[in-house]
């Protein structure tokens, strides 16, 4: 980017960062941060490639804010409320109209500082021959000792999911497909990092994790690290009444609500002595927080339909190779 890059870093990014600690508007080459007394800092990173999490030719805006939201999915899996963030920005050399799209993504960035309450601490702007790329580093911080884990499920305990299952996915497919669903579309572009459940869940939950590769790939995880296997009733996944309809007209679809992607809803398991806490933090928050099944002993993971059948075939969620 050559000499243009510090102008569009001092004009646009800046800003960002704030002038004090611990950016000090990004006149250092590094930020400087004291943890605040009494917690621990959560730590997380994820990469976006321009055609492999999201179209090249998307608002600039709304990949500035799915970048974010991503991150945050994360630091809400870990109960994490958010501090800051890192950037790291790879633009084409050949991109048209750079100023215009950085003053577009970072217009992004400062909707969704103001509405999560975090800011920018740094980070770095490169040129690239090969396609848009971009990666946050999100830092968030939990009480000491109170981070949610993926690792601690039990036999028996119940397996709950947030909010609705499938709408990313669901999403992605309306916009290759060329079908008319904006409700689903804005929920591709536009996650809901569940931050205050998040928060909510230490001491309830006994694993943690968010739907990022979906339902099915996500809960192996939790099955791998307590040695558990995994039972879920497909009738019990719930699924929104937009995404219903779709699935109506499209049943070859249907696989994606365990197997989508993009969900960012909260997939965690806990012992039914607390479903009554469940039940409160789910009408406190206006969110559903649904039992869709329960861990077993026997290491395998299946969706059962109404009649017995495992309907878990093939690839389990999204996976880069």
């Amino acid at each position: 980017m050559g000499s243009g890059e510090f102008d569009l870093i001092a004009r646009y990014f800046a800003p960002l960062a704030g002038s004090d600690a611990p950016a000090y508007g990004l006149s250092d080459d590094a930020a400087i941060l004291s943890p605040p007394a009494g917690y621990d800092l959560i730590f997380t990173k994820d990469a976006l490639v321009a055609d492999v999490h999201f179209f090249s030719d998307d608002p600039a805006g709304l990949v500035a804010q799915k970048a974010m939201r991503v991150n945050l999915s994360d630091l809400a899996a870990m109960g994490a409320k958010p501090l800051g963030y890192l950037l790291a920005l790879s633009l084409p050399k050949n991109m048209n109209e750079i100023e215009g799209w950085v003053a577009d993504f970072t217009a992004g960035l400062k909707k969704d500082q103001d509405e999560f309450g975090w800011s920018l601490f740094g980070g770095d702007t490169v040129s690239t021959p090969g396609p848009l790329t971009l990666s946050v580093t999100a830092i968030g911080t939990v009480s000491k000792g109170t981070a949610l884990r993926r690792s601690g499920a039990k036999v028996g305990e119940g397996i709950y999911v947030s909010g609705t299952l499938g709408d990313g996915a669901l999403g992605l497919k309306c916009l290759k497909d060329n079908i008319d669903s904006p409700s689903l579309i804005k929920r591709y572009h536009l996650p809901t990092p569940r931050l205050t459940l998040g928060q909510k869940l230490f001491g309830i939950a006994s694993s943690t994790l968010d739907i990022s590769d979906g339902l099915a790939g996500d809960i192996a995880h939790i099955c791998g690290l307590s040695g558990l296997g995994a039972s879920i009733e497909s009738k019990l996944i719930p699924v929104s009444d937009v995404a219903g309809k779709i699935l109506e007209s499209f049943p070859a679809y249907n696989d994606l609500i365990w197997n989508g992607g993009d969900d960012y809803e909260l997939l965690f398991t806990a012992p039914d002595h607390m479903a009554e806490k469940i039940k409160d933090i789910s009408v406190s928050l206006n969110l559903p927080l649904t039992r869709i099944g329960h861990m077993t002993d026997k290491p395998e993971i299946v969706i059962l339909d109404d009649k017995g059948k495992n309907l878990l075939q093939g690839q389990r969620g999204f996976r880069h190779f």
